[in-house]
């Protein structure tokens, strides 16, 4: 006699067996099969700055106005769950401020800008903004969240790439914070 046949066996009805054994569960860690988050996983933040990096994408690719952007980004599905005053300053201050955020960062490239994929070149876009004007958002966090777009959104390698510019980048626009993370170990010397 096995467990499943006890509770019949003693007049009550069988007991329900669970569709996936209690090995088989997966655990929810936020993350799909190819490591990307999951939607729900997502915080309004960092919803924010995919739709902004959609939109700087359309603005650098098809040179359209950051008005004619704006609103056809606001109704696309999901905007409603943004941060649309964090997607506003990245959009807007991105495009306001693209010849000094190239300037930044020109000097840490190995080829010319015209060669960088309009994707990696938005997400440093927004990373440099970060740094210069979201003080609120750890540097860490800044630089975190521009190599997960450029996973989901950019080429296979791109993400290391926006990796090393912004870290280099990093030491000059937020030198105490990373200094503090160098001093304690939290962040490569």
């Amino acid at each position: 006699m096995t467990d499943d046949n006890t509770q019949e066996d003693q007049g009550g009805a069988a007991p329900q067996r669970s569709a996936r054994p209690d090995k088989a569960r997966a655990t929810r860690t936020g993350l799909t099969a190819t490591g990307a988050r999951k939607a729900s996983a997502k915080s309004n933040r960092t919803r924010a700055r995919e739709f902004a990096l959609q939109a700087l994408y359309q603005h650098l690719v098809g040179r359209n106005e950051a008005a004619a952007i704006d609103s056809f980004t606001r109704d696309l599905a999901g905007f409603h769950k943004a941060d649309a005053a964090h997607y506003d300053a990245l959009l807007h201050g991105s495009i306001e401020g693209a010849e000094q955020l190239d300037a930044l960062i020109v000097p840490l490239l190995d080829r010319k800008l015209a060669e960088i994929s309009p994707i990696e070149h938005a997400v440093m876009w927004i990373g440099v903004y970060e740094f210069q004007h979201c003080l609120d958002v750890p540097w860490r966090v800044v630089l975190n969240e521009c190599i997960e777009l450029a996973k989901e959104f950019g080429g296979t390698d791109g993400h290391k790439y926006v990796n090393a510019v912004l870290n280099g980048l990093a030491p000059q626009l937020r030198p105490l914070e990373v200094e503090a993370d160098r001093a304690t170990g939290k962040a490569r010397p």
